[in-house]
């Protein structure tokens, strides 16, 4: 663990600046409450400049524009040669800067990624990943061509992160906060990090769940800058094109988070608003874990929507017809698949947010051809499995004798089911016998076998005898309810991803702790107001003997002059972590292995055997983890063969590997 944080306790400034201009747009009062809450809508810290003009060779008109059938036509591919400093050679053929010329280069050594800067003057000022603001020197002012547009001091970074930080606790709401966060990254990428890295339990539920579900909610009446890759289902052909008109090369891209977008953080189909969950995404993934913000692409697959609300605005961005499903649904993903890792070899593709007949579909149709990964499924499954690992070990049990009980047999809960039955195999159980340590409760009660029909294939192995349930006694007729399951089976774990408020009550939960010493309990369900349980009521009503995991963050729990520390099943633990080992190690496939590996070092970083302590580390040390993780997933690629880059040092090439938000050095071109 040492090691490990090591990594990661970085030293140096805070990092800021903000550009100069008018703020515009379509601002709702959330927005406008950014500026009037803020004070003087001309400090550097509250000006956005939405309106500057893209470069020149961006217009369609214009020869090097990439649509232009004599520019398309050049290969993509280029000589991978680099010079001393990172830089590809200027003139590699089919490189995208060959096409327009971009404001920087972004380069990569050891020491970071210094950057070649051809902007000059407004130019520098309006592209985030550049900009200082008044933190440019008077020399480097001069040497971009910014005399006289900044104001005369030059500001420390401490300074210009002191001035963000203290706008941003004025913003009345989570909302108005999330706005703010937005407009920052908008001005100044590094800044934006910068105080994300800092504050990151803090403003983890700002820029991602729950708030993040509102800015979804209203995206198509806030939008003002596009940001990400939007493919329509109505336009396969342009699926290729578009990925290419992000203009990374092939070795330019570590990730892409992709969403269709029917199954947004529990409030649904959003439609093209669920370009915002990958962008939330990813943004985790670069405070966390460190991946480069210009190494990534978030990317919505906009089938249409069945939300009337939205089909019904007319201020509605995205295709307006119903969700389409079907072969057309699976030609876009499959089209998506194709352009992404023709494109970009390298990369990892992120699944996010499916709905329930899609997710494990595609995951299992693509995880043996591809590098990708389901969140909502295996993310979760592997800090639920995390946090399992450290209840069993602080219970002084094996993996392999827990009877676990899950109520809520979706992707999510069966996600889990499957990754604690391949530990429990791991440890030594027969297949068949590890999936009978498992009862899966859904809509209708415990699965059995009678119920197969209006069953999802991966719920069917699940599905207990129909003989089994006949002999026990159940408090009414019909199938058996989750007190009937926990009164016949005696689990010793048991795992909520229902959204059923209160499911686990005190009868319930005293049921399972007289026959459990200590008794494992995970209410997962988000956000607060849907979870099983409570951590209070838990603790108490086994007297302080349960192990407890939660989806959403709950303060410290006191019971009988003990804290107890309630740690949280936060995804976040582990996919930042994971999408860093997999691009030190260029894995060519995430296994079921890779994931454990990741669990198992989150575990290890938390010593639950302590009274009250948490089963997981906190939030606060993503850094650590993600590092951590990072170490133990290249550590397993390399050693099940799945790694493509040597892997001989990983604690030296995970830390190299993270972008830490500081400026970098620069040169003037």
């Amino acid at each position: 663990m040492s090691e490990a944080r090591a990594v990661t306790n970085f030293s140096g400034n805070a990092v800021a600046t903000v550009i100069i201009g008018k703020w515009v747009g379509e601002l709702d009062q959330a927005r406008a409450r950014v500026v009037l809450s803020g004070g003087d809508p001309f400090d550097e810290a509250t000006m956005l400049d939405d309106t500057e003009p893209p470069p020149l060779a961006e217009h369609p008109a214009h020869p090097a524009h990439p649509a232009r059938p004599e520019v398309a036509a050049q290969p993509t591919r280029f000589d991978r040669r680099l010079d001393p400093a990172g830089f590809r050679s200027p003139e590699q053929p089919g490189r995208r800067e060959d096409m327009y010329d971009r404001p920087y280069d972004l380069g990569r050594s050891e020491d970071g990624y210094p950057v070649r800067i051809r902007a000059r003057g407004n130019q520098v000022l309006s592209t985030p990943m550049i900009n200082r603001g008044t933190a440019f020197t008077l020399e480097e002012r001069e040497a971009l061509g910014l005399t006289g547009l900044l104001p005369g001091s030059v500001s420390t970074i401490d300074g210009q992160l002191r001035r963000v930080y203290a706008q941003y606790l004025r913003q009345p709401d989570d909302l108005a906060k999330n706005v703010y966060l937005v407009h920052l990254r908008e001005r100044n990428e590094v800044l934006f990090y910068r105080l994300l890295t800092e504050r990151i339990e803090e403003m983890l539920p700002i820029v991602y769940t729950p708030t993040v579900g509102r800015a979804i909610e209203r995206f198509s009446h806030e939008y003002r800058r596009p940001r990400g890759v939007y493919l329509s289902v109505d336009r396969l052909q342009d699926v290729e094109t578009a990925l290419r008109n992000y203009g990374l090369g092939p070795d330019d891209v570590d990730l892409l988070v992709a969403t269709d977008s029917e199954g947004i953080l529990g409030i649904g189909d959003q439609g093209v608003g669920g370009i915002d969950i990958a962008i939330g995404k990813l943004a985790v993934y670069t405070a966390a874990a460190g991946i480069h913000p210009r190494r990534v692409i978030p990317v919505v697959l906009d089938m249409g929507t069945d939300n009337l609300a939205l089909l019904n605005d007319e201020m509605y961005l995205g295709n307006r017809h119903t969700r389409v499903r079907g072969q057309r649904y699976d030609e876009l993903i499959d089209a998506y698949v194709t352009a992404a890792t023709r494109l970009f070899p390298n990369a990892m593709l992120h699944w996010e947010d499916f709905g329930a007949s899609n997710a494990r579909r595609i995951l299992n149709r693509y995880a043996d051809q591809v590098c990708t990964f389901n969140d909502d499924m295996q993310g979760t499954a592997a800090v639920v499995l995390a946090a399992a690992f450290a209840a069993v070990r602080a219970a002084g049990q094996r993996m392999r004798d827990q009877r676990v009980v899950i109520h809520g047999a979706g992707t999510a809960g069966l996600g889990i089911a499957d990754m604690l039955r391949d530990a429990m195999v791991r440890e030594g159980l027969p297949v068949e016998e590890a999936g009978r340590r498992f009862y899966a409760l859904g809509r209708n009660g415990l699965l059995t076998e009678g119920q197969t029909a209006r069953m999802y294939d991966f719920q069917l192995p699940y599905a207990r005898p129909a003989g089994e349930v006949a002999g026990w006694s159940t408090a009414a007729d019909g199938g058996a309810g989750l007190a009937d399951v926990v009164a016949n089976v005696r689990p010793t774990m048991l795992i909520g991803t229902s959204t059923q408020a209160g499911a686990f009550g005190e009868a319930i939960v005293k049921d399972m702790a007289a026959h459990v010493e200590r008794p494992i309990i995970m209410p997962l369900s988000n956000p607060t107001s849907k979870a099983e349980a409570l951590p209070e009521d838990l603790i108490r009503w086994t007297d302080g003997r349960a192990l407890v995991a939660t989806g959403s963050p709950f303060p410290p729990v006191e019971h009988e002059g003990r804290t107890y520390r309630i740690a949280q099943a936060n995804n976040a633990l582990v996919f930042p972590g994971l999408g860093l080992g997999v691009t030190v190690s260029r894995a060519h496939r995430i296994s079921d292995r890779l994931i454990a590996a990741a669990a198992d070092a989150v575990a290890r970083l938390s010593d639950a055997t302590a009274p009250g302590a948490p089963l997981l580390p906190p939030v606060e040390d993503l850094r650590t983890v993600s590092a951590a993780v990072g170490i133990a997933v290249a550590i397993a690629a390399q050693d099940e063969g799945l790694a493509q880059a040597a892997v001989d040092d990983p604690v030296q090439q995970v830390y190299q590997a993270m972008w830490r938000p500081e400026y970098p050095s620069f040169e003037p071109i």
